[in-house]
Order: structure tokens, then sequence, then C-alpha cells
């Protein structure tokens, strides 16, 4: 489970405040994959980001059972002074992997030819996002949070992605934020609709649905 405990949170912009949890109670399970909906600026990122510990409530905690991915598709996870083979590295160590095993998967997944061994400043953003993602995919988490990264690269990588989720299934879970419906439709069977600072948990997809067009 991740369980939300009366979490708040909020930025300060131009037009004052804006809040993204406003005393959020809530509890996502971790043996189902969950959607999360919500409209442009409704704070989803923020969400997965707050999730993965890489950014920190305002007040409350979040607490899980499981291993939890950095967000998938977060430009945050390379180090863009390094190389993508430096970056694959530090991520074994980090994650306690097969280092060999690691940069090789990453390596092939990625499909980036020799930019693998070039700093990844010198990446294109599609390339960051594939490297981020190759990244992720060769640590075995028990959650994975995907954060629209089914957007990412051509045709063929998405359908590479694609087939990533469906043979994770069997052993991982996903959250996953999408703006289109019939993504998470595809791999999820529920959701939480983030909306006006309240998270609220659906176990039918439908219902979910529902609510976030309203």
């Amino acid at each position: 489970m991740i369980a939300f405990q009366n979490v708040f949170k909020s930025y300060q912009t131009s037009r004052g405040a804006k809040v993204i949890l406003e005393g959020a109670n809530v509890v996502l399970p971790t043996d189902r994959n969950v959607g999360v909906l919500g409209r442009n600026g409704a704070g989803k990122s923020t969400l997965m980001r707050m999730i993965a510990g890489v950014e920190a409530p305002d007040m409350g905690e979040i607490v899980y059972d499981r291993s939890i991915s950095p967000p998938i598709g977060f430009g945050g996870l390379l180090n863009p002074k390094l190389t993508g083979e430096e970056n694959v590295l530090y991520a074994a160590r980090l994650y306690d992997q097969d280092p060999g095993l690691t940069v090789a998967y990453s390596q092939l997944f990625a499909e980036i030819g020799d930019y693998f061994y070039m700093p990844v400043r010198t990446y294109s953003s599609g390339m960051r996002a594939r490297m981020a993602f190759a990244l992720t995919a060769a640590v075995d988490f028990d959650v994975y949070l995907i954060d629209e990264v089914l957007a990412v690269g051509d045709k063929a990588f998405r359908e590479k992605c694609k087939k990533f989720f469906h043979e994770r299934k069997g052993r991982s879970s996903m959250v996953i934020v999408s703006h289109q419906a019939a993504t998470i439709a595809e791999f999820c069977d529920c959701a939480a609709v983030l909306k006006s600072g309240e998270l609220t948990f659906y176990d039918d997809l439908q219902d979910a649905r529902r609510a976030h067009e309203l």
C-alpha cells in the first residue's frame, strides 16, 4: 500500500497559493495497477515526485510497504554531467544490482547508439527520456511510477515500453499518470482522481473516469 497520512502540499505563484493536496488521507493499493487522473495543472507530476520521495510534502507523510521506482519520465533521474553508462552504473550501486547486467540491459533497451558513452547533457530530450526509461526498467522494483512516458519516442519505442509493462504485470504493479484515458484503461483497473486539492481513490475505473470528467 501507499498511504497518504494528512498530506498537505502547495506552491506560491504570482496569483497566490496553488494547492496540490489539502489534508489527503487515502490509500493506494500496490497489488493493482493504479491510474492517476487529473486536469492539466492539478499537480499529478508533483504527486508522483512525492510518492517517490523526490519532493517532500509541506505536512504529513506518505508511507509504503514496497520498493518504488523513481518516476519514469522524470528528467531529474539522470545526472547530465555523467555519461549514460555512468548513470546506469551509479543506479546499479544505489539499488544493489549487478553492474554488468544492468548496463547491458539499459544499453540494449535505450537504443541510443554511441551516445550511451557520452554525457547526458549532449542528449536530445527524446534520448534523455529513452535513457531514463531504460535505466529504471533495468532495476526490479515492486512498484513503477510512470509519468506520461508512453508519449516518448517513436512508435516502435512506445510499443517496446508497452511490452515491458505487460511483461512486468505478473510481478510488479504500476501507478500511471496519463492524459490519455485509453492508456490508463489499457493498464489499470482502478484509479485515483486529483482535483481541487483532493485525492480520491476509486476501486472501479469507470467511477474514477466519471468523477474526473465532472
